[in-house]
């Protein structure tokens, strides 16, 4: 099946991912603001993530994207990436024991017992790893998890975000500026803010006083304004 972009931002709108709050949220970066997203509640739903994982596929079709591991950010695309990675490692011809590994990373590392190498992994990704995060700000969590997979002799083709929230950092870099500079190319995303707000605004309808807030932001965040409305 083909991507489609459209039913992806209409996945978002349906399924809350996409909020419009009042009262701001602190994101990870510390930064506040009116806008959350959050796949949390999709990603708990085994018919959502389902469809969820589909359109990844999807996507990495359309993109011509080769890939032989796909690895989420802990704990966030955890889920999301493993669903994905059992559902591309059936699809290949080659399918059969020790083809393909299921791997994921640790939100702590594990206490020193053990095996070493189960201290941050539990199952070594192998081939070409695809680092996987459902909602990117200034990168720095999916910068980690591929350095992470890298020390492993891995080979990391890229960063794949399902939403890139189209923030600049304290450096005033983009997300895909950061990734430049940690040589990880290409960093690309299904889902960006300048796409998505238009839709979610005429669709929730928030009321102007929202609008004007979150265009607030992204003026103080350096971006270029996203218009809501």
């Amino acid at each position: 099946m083909a991507f489609d972009k459209e039913a992806f931002y209409q996945f978002m709108i349906d399924n809350r991912v996409v909020e419009f709050r009042e009262q701001p949220i602190v994101l990870k970066s510390k930064r506040e603001s009116h806008l959350y997203i959050n796949w949390r509640t999709a990603m708990e739903d085994v018919f959502l993530t389902d469809r969820l994982t589909d359109m990844v596929l999807e996507y990495l079709d359309w993109q011509g994207i080769r890939v032989d591991t796909l690895y989420g950010v802990p704990e966030a695309a955890t889920k999301l990436a493993l669903l994905a990675q059992f559902k591309l490692a059936k699809r290949c011809p080659d399918y059969r024991a020790g083809s393909h590994v299921l791997a994921m990373g640790r939100g702590k590392p594990k206490d020193e017992h053990g095996n070493p190498k189960d201290r941050y992994l539990l199952g070594q990704p192998k081939g070409l790893t695809l680092v996987i995060e459902d909602v990117t700000t200034t990168a720095a969590s999916a910068i980690s998890a591929a350095k992470l997979v890298e020390q492993g002799g891995v080979s990391v083709t890229g960063i794949l975000s399902l939403f890139n929230r189209m923030n600049l950092d304290s450096d005033r870099r983009s997300a895909e500026d950061a990734c430049r500079e940690a040589a990880l190319q290409p960093f690309q995303w299904i889902g960006a803010a300048d796409e998505l707000l238009p839709r979610a605004y005429a669709t929730l309808q928030p009321g102007h006083e929202i609008a004007d807030r979150i265009e607030e932001e992204y003026r103080q965040f350096g971006v270029k304004p996203i218009l809501l409305r």
